[in-house]
């Protein structure tokens, strides 16, 4: 185990991004967001978001440092995001781990950018402990996992097809909202009636369980735009969002709860970008409050793609002697099961 302050980074998608965290101490976190390169798309193009990497890390890590007051020969180590993510991105910022690290003479971390997200409560002011279950909702992930040692969370349920998160970005442009979708989606839905209309829960028929399902909720909003047309769903808008919101958000705070009852813990968390919806939030604390649960709910900087959670997650990985890394190399997916420390 590392001590001191350790240098991380994080590259896995559109976000450039660097910390320096000294146990559970953020020192620093900078990050350098590409959504006005993205947003003439609609979504992340991946080769411009590695090239925006290359450009941009650079000053990001400069700009940590010295935020952080130190130089990198002060650093105990450096951590980066190796999975899962665009592999493009990724090897932007694992190639400048290895970099940093070699010149420096530090160890390196490794690690699992999912694994980041569960350790971002591990940061004070939560300082978050075992044993409690994690929810992970981000554009590419949705999982429960029940977290008794911090270096290996346990899986409890996953989503069965898409990603929270991307069932509100493909909501957000069903109704003709900018990109990114999440926080635009959320903001005119709090002109809407939640109950206005009635869409469809994912695995709401089974026996009780841990998974979700965000499929049908995305048919089910497109068919209801075909049927208004464009002039009313246009002036049924707010309703639709905060219909669909609800329809997205409510079975996340559901399920951890169910995850809770079933664990016998006494804490939750939450983590990922969707993590950052208001509602979410909202139904998480009501919910945890009624059941006499701790709740840790990360900063919404937290929340998004951030490198102070990667240096967390460091803090449980092993770290690997200068110069043992330089033949490690990032990938896109992260293996089958739970996260990996």
């Amino acid at each position: 185990m590392i001590t001191g302050p350790v240098l991380a980074i994080e590259t896995s998608c559109d976000e450039t991004a660097a910390a320096v965290v000294e146990g559970r101490v953020v020192r620093s976190s900078v990050v350098a967001s590409q959504a006005d390169l993205h947003a003439p798309y609609g979504g992340v193009v991946p080769e411009v978001a590695a090239r925006h990497h290359i450009g941009t890390v650079n000053a990001v890590v400069d700009r940590a440092l010295a935020e952080a007051g130190l130089r990198l020969a002060d650093t105990a180590a450096v951590a980066v995001t190796r999975r899962p993510g665009l592999i493009g991105a990724l090897l932007v910022g694992v190639a400048t781990a290895k970099a940093l690290a070699y010149a420096a003479r530090k160890p390196l971390l490794m690690v699992d950018h999912l694994h980041g997200h569960v350790c971002a409560s591990w940061l004070a002011p939560l300082a978050l402990d075992p044993p409690f279950v994690s929810l992970i909702a981000s554009g590419g992930h949705t999982r429960l996992d029940l977290v008794r040692d911090w270096r290996a969370p346990e899986p409890l349920g996953q989503t069965l097809d898409d990603a929270a998160g991307e069932a509100i970005d493909k909501g957000a442009r069903l109704l003709g909202l900018p990109y990114p979708g999440g926080p635009a989606l959320e903001r005119l839905a709090r002109d809407g009636d939640r109950d206005a209309f009635t869409f469809p829960v994912g695995l709401a028929g089974r026996p009780p369980g841990l998974d979700f399902s965000y499929a049908g909720v995305k048919t089910a909003l497109l068919y209801r735009v075909r049927e208004l047309g464009e002039a009313g769903t246009a002036e049924r808008r707010a309703d639709l969002a905060a219909s669909y919101q609800e329809a997205v958000v409510r079975p996340l705070a559901d399920r951890l709860m169910r995850a809770a009852e079933r664990t016998g813990v006494t804490a939750v968390a939450i983590g990922g970008g969707v993590a950052a919806n208001g509602r979410l939030r909202e139904l998480v604390r009501a919910a945890a409050e009624a059941r006499g649960l701790r709740v840790a709910i990360p900063d919404r900087a937290l929340c998004t793609d951030n490198a102070a959670m990667i240096g967390a997650a460091a803090h449980f990985a092993d770290p690997v002697p200068w110069p043992d890394y330089l033949a490690l190399d990032a990938m896109a997916t992260a293996p089958p099961g739970g996260i990996a420390a």
